[in-house]
């Protein structure tokens, strides 16, 4: 231990050495790393700013086209309709318009010369301290510099222009400087019939730019398409400066001039962007320009004092030099901790194979014994039902009992005088005894009296005694000569012995590999991977048989038969998966999917159907009622038939009966599968409300050639008269077969002479017989 702790001091030492002598190489470079990243993080914030505000300004750009676009709309319904009453119609939309666009100063629809009117006619409306005021005049406009440029622009056939933008100008109507957004209005042959405008204030332009902000020092402006300045230094203090600052961004000649493309890191992020970066100098001031055109054929940009950008960097160097002092503190301090905890740790590693609640050795210790190459013997212990009392009493009650039951195993063994055997704690309800390789004949009378043990120890919680059951598994190397296990196999194999003693209903089981247990167990878990993985794909499907109606020679209802398809599609028989199923708590699965699409099959048709239930299926609530639930329609209940298989295993009567009335009361019908092979299948019949007799096909097959099974089956058929009950016939395979079917009177027939099952249902017709050739 102490040379491991000096190897230990001297390795962190070296380390520590190492790292500090590294930090002043890796700090300069840390710090030119950092600086670069900083630097792009505040680009793409700034970048982030710019498309943003480009976006709220195209947003508004777009809510005003969409307003003009709405006024030529009103204006071309009222030259489709020259009335007063569609007159009135156009003047309230154009005040909603104005009403529902707080940034526009006024709006105005104005007719061309021989469109509405025989001279030029308008509308207008205005924003004014009263409110929206509404103005109509014919004669000519009073603006007719800025209609006819509009009209030129618009009403040019090719290209043609939706909306034009005009110039930031003065408009004495409204005392104040505006931008007119127009479009063009048409008559009904398509010719140009006059202008719907909107005004938007060059103030709340400049407001809306004005609340663009990025650094203390930056400012956000809009040019209009003269090269005229919106900007926000409109309402800056020092006029002087911001007249000069935006007279040389006017003088750059925007969007032209010598702008380039943004970093390379801007372009990978805005792929599709349309912003420039260039750089200017005002009065020694240098500055990063970002601009980009509007939706609207405008000039947007940000100006940014380099300064700014650039002084999230300036306490780098501090700020990394007292990172580096403070990071070599901190390993010097866990370095003294991290002795302090390898040392307690050493100290403390024998824990590590100790089950802190019995004080047993544990798995990992059991691991580690195994690791040798002497035979031994390993016995493994569940204790049955310990979820239940878990959940019954509670947890503490259950670590009650695990140490109760490690004391009685160590007394137990202390008794046998076996000082070689070792007790272990797995895990929860598991434990494990490792023992030196003894004579087969000795093992079944220690599972014996462990089981014995287990049984008789006498646990008690909160004054109730608790009734312990054990299920055991052994495996040794001296079990089978032929195969011996080697010690490594001992634990795998244990398990499965404990696994298969659980399936098979044992007290123990001793694994023996010429009984291929092993074998076995990994063919269950290959058969549990191949069932859910069908399940997952959708590959366990039903299969159809038809059933003979012998009445109307007519085939008018099939039974639901599960199958299973592998990967390449091909059917597997349910005998193949189905123990394996129940075995693995599949099967209800299984079930629930047959349920779902038989039923999805059959919805929209009138053919019947039978679908098969294990008595298992009828006392499992859960599916019971989900079944039930989804035969809600009747006339789908009407048409399903339940075949309750494993009639010799029904024992809860009341619980299958009431399962039976509320499918009847639903509409569905009932069928005894496979009788005849018992007596007790009678005692069904008087016991459970049933409609149908499935005659088991052992005595169908032989009816051409048995008379005991004749009589047998006449009989069957006559009771079924004389209860009123209808019966079907199983395992026709022959016409001839089929002829004495006929004979005795029974209505229904199925087998392979009939058809066999197939992925598909087909309709409901007339049979006739398989040609023999």
């Amino acid at each position: 231990m102490g040379r491991r702790k000096n190897s230990i001091m001297l390795v962190l030492l070296l380390l520590i050495s190492l790292f500090v002598a590294g930090m002043w190489l890796i700090s300069s470079l840390n710090l030119s790393f950092a600086e670069r990243t900083m630097s792009e993080q505040r680009e793409r914030q700034i970048a982030d700013t710019f498309h943003a505000s480009l976006a709220r300004i195209n947003a508004h750009h777009f809510l005003l086209e969409r307003n003009v676009a709405t006024l030529v709309r009103t204006g071309e319904f009222l030259l489709r309709n020259q009335q007063t009453a569609a007159l009135r119609e156009a003047e309230r939309n154009l005040l909603r318009v104005l009403d529902d666009l707080p940034e526009a100063r006024g709006g105005s629809l104005l007719f061309h010369p021989g469109s509405y009117r025989a001279s030029a006619f308008a509308v207008h409306a205005q924003r004014g301290p009263a409110g929206l005021r509404l103005l109509t005049e014919a004669g000519d406009f009073a603006d007719p510099s800025r209609y006819l440029q509009a009209r030129e622009l618009l009403a040019t056939p090719q290209p043609r222009r939706d909306f034009h933008w005009s110039e930031a100008y003065y408009k004495p109507q409204l005392d104040e400087a505006v931008i007119s957004i127009s479009a063009a209005m048409q008559d009904e042959r398509g010719r140009f019939a006059g202008v719907a405008l909107l005004d938007w204030q060059a103030s709340e332009i400049i407001r809306l730019v004005s609340s663009i902000r990025v650094t203390p020092g930056s400012f956000a402006f809009l040019l209009d398409r003269e090269n005229r300045k919106l900007s926000s230094l409109a309402s800056a203090e020092n006029d002087a400066r911001a007249q000069h600052l935006i007279d040389e961004v006017i003088a750059l000649q925007l969007p032209g001039g010598e702008a380039s493309p943004p970093p390379a890191e801007l372009v990978s992020r805005y792929p599709a962007s349309p912003m420039q970066h260039r750089h200017f100098q005002v009065d020694g001031v240098d500055y990063a320009l970002l601009h980009a055109p509007t939706e609207a054929g405008m000039v947007f940009g940000i100006g940014i004092p380099q300064t700014e950008i650039d002084a999230v960097l300036a306490p780098m160097r501090e700020s990394n030099l007292r990172i580096m002092l403070g990071t070599v503190s901190i390993m010097l301090l866990l370095s003294c901790v991290i002795l302090y905890l390898v040392a307690n740790t050493l100290r403390q590693l024998s824990s590590l194979y100790t089950d802190a609640l019995t004080g047993l050795p544990n798995r990992e210790r059991l691991l580690q014994d195994l690791a040798g190459d002497d035979p031994a013997t390993l016995i493994l212990l569940n204790i049955d039902a310990f979820r239940e009392i878990n959940d019954f009493f509670g947890s503490s009650c259950g670590d009650h009992v695990i140490r109760e039951v490690a004391a009685g195993l160590l007394e137990h063994l202390a008794h046998w005088r076996l000082g070689q055997a070792r007790l272990y704690h797995m895990h929860a309800d598991e434990m494990a005894i490792l023992l030196p390789s003894g004579h087969p004949r000795q093992f079944a009378p220690w599972l014996d009296s462990l089981h014995e043990r287990i049984a008789s120890l006498p646990v008690y919680w909160q004054g109730q005694a608790i009734t312990l059951q054990a299920t055991l598994g052994l495996a040794s190397a001296s079990a089978c000569d032929t195969a011996p296990l080697s010690r490594a196999q001992l634990l795998p194999s244990a398990n499965i012995a404990v696994k298969m003693a659980r399936l098979q209903k044992l007290n123990y089981l001793i694994h023996d590999p010429a009984h291929d247990l092993r074998d076995s167990y990994e063919q269950n878990l290959l058969w549990a991977t191949r069932l859910r993985q069908a399940l997952e794909e959708g590959r366990m499907v039903p299969f159809f048989q038809p059933i003979l109606n012998l009445a109307t020679n007519r085939i008018d209802k099939y039974e639901c038969l599960v199958r299973m398809l592998d990967e390449q599609g091909n059917p597997i028989s349910p005998m193949a998966f189905l123990p394996v199923a129940r075995r693995i708590r599949l099967y209800r699965l299984i079930t629930r999917s047959m349920i779902d699409q038989c039923l999805a099959r059959f919805a929209d048709s009138e053919l019947h159907f039978s679908l098969n239930l294990a008595c298992d299926d009828l006392l499992d609530e859960e599916l019971s009622e989900y079944l039930l639930s989804r035969l809600q329609d009747p006339s789908l209940a009407r048409r399903v038939i339940f075949e309750i298989l494993e009639s010799e295993g029904i024992e809860n009567y009341q619980q299958v009966r009431r399962f039976i009335d509320r499918a009847k009361h639903l509409g569905c019908r009932i069928a005894i599968d496979d009788f005849g092979t018992g007596y007790s299948n009678f005692e069904h019949l008087l016991r459970l409300d049933v409609d149908l007799i499935k005659i088991d096909g052992s005595l169908i097959k032989r009816l051409d050639r048995d008379p005991t099974a004749r009589a047998l089956t006449e009989g069957i058929v006559r009771f079924a008269r004389e209860l009123g009950l209808q019966t079907v016939a199983e395992f026709v395979h022959s016409e001839a077969l089929l002829q004495r079917v006929r004979e005795l009177g029974i209505d229904f027939a199925q087998g392979s002479h009939i058809g066999m099952p197939a992925p598909a249902p087909v309709a409901a017709g007339l049979y006739s017989a398989p040609n023999p050739g």
